[in-house]
């Protein structure tokens, strides 16, 4: 599956590996074109400019957005101007669940598609997956079900908890669909 990342810190770059060690193709963007260039060199595709970051992305696009809290408005606004309804726009940060409410609200009313992921696992993550906790239209989720796959942890990272049902779904995994957007 194809996504877009923008923001290649400690989280954001390692998601990316992982997703490229899963078989996905990786657009990036970041503010650093050192950051950049070290992915490109690992498999991914750059892109200097979020035109032609937006270029490089299939409709409909889903783009990940790993940024700090305070900046995911402000990247919100420039990319409403260049993205398409059908695409969607995922916050990786741990945003306040009442911005993720408004955000999804906002873009819904230009068919654009938010998803927020609650996202644990640090510059550990890489190695040992990520916990997510998704919030967002079902069936947008489910669209992008492998992306999540990818990063969890997967079942077998831990043993089961004594007495839950062995197959409980994608929470086993290390990651579930919570609800909409802010659950």
């Amino acid at each position: 599956m194809q996504i877009g990342m923008i923001g290649l810190g400690r989280m954001g770059g390692n998601m990316v590996r992982r997703l490229l060690r899963g078989g996905h193709e990786c657009v990036v963007n970041d503010r650093s074109p050192d950051a950049v260039k070290a992915l490109v060199d690992e498999g991914a595709s750059g892109a200097a400019s979020l035109d032609n970051f937006i270029a490089k992305l299939k409709p409909p696009r889903a783009i990940w957005l790993m940024i700090p809290a305070a900046l995911v408005d402000t990247i919100l606004d420039q990319l409403v101007t260049v993205v398409s309804a059908g695409d969607t726009i995922i916050d990786g940060g741990n945003s306040y669940y009442i911005d993720d409410i408004r955000r999804a609200q906002e873009l819904r009313t230009k068919g654009i598609h938010y998803v927020d992921v609650g996202t644990s696992g640090g510059v550990w993550g890489f190695e040992r997956g990520y916990c997510q906790m998704i919030g967002g239209e079902k069936d947008v989720v489910a669209h992008l079900d492998p992306i999540f796959k990818t990063l969890a942890p997967g079942s077998d990272a831990v043993s089961p908890t004594p007495g839950r049902p062995v197959d409980s779904g994608t929470a086993a995994e290390g990651y579930l669909h919570c609800g909409p957007a802010g659950a």
